[in-house]
C-alpha cells in the first residue's frame, strides 16, 4: 500500500504519524493502486511501500491504523 502523500523516505512518514499524534497536524492516510483498490483495512496492520511507482521502491515498513489513519509506524 501507499500513503496518500509520496513520501521520499520510511523516516518522512513516522515523523508526519508523530507529528499529527502529538500536535494535530494532519492524519497521513493510505490506498492500495491496482486491481484490490478499495479493499484496504481501515483498523489493524498494513505494509506500506515507497516512493509510489513507477520509482523503484526504496522503502517498506509495518504500520498500525484506526479508523483509516495511520497511528504508528515500524
Amino acid at each position: 500500500m501507499y500513503t496518500d502523500i509520496n513520501f521520499r523516505t520510511k523516516k518522512a512518514v513516522k515523523d508526519a504519524v508523530m507529528l499529527w499524534a502529538t500536535k494535530g497536524g494532519p492524519a497521513v492516510t493510505y490506498y492500495q493502486p491496482g486491481p484490490f483498490a478499495g479493499n484496504e483495512p481501515a483498523n489493524g496492520t498494513i505494509y506500506l511501500e515507497g516512493p509510489h511507482y513507477p520509482e523503484a521502491h526504496r522503502w517498506y515498513a509495518q504500520a498500525t491504523v484506526e479508523d483509516g489513519r495511520i497511528i504508528k509506524v515500524k
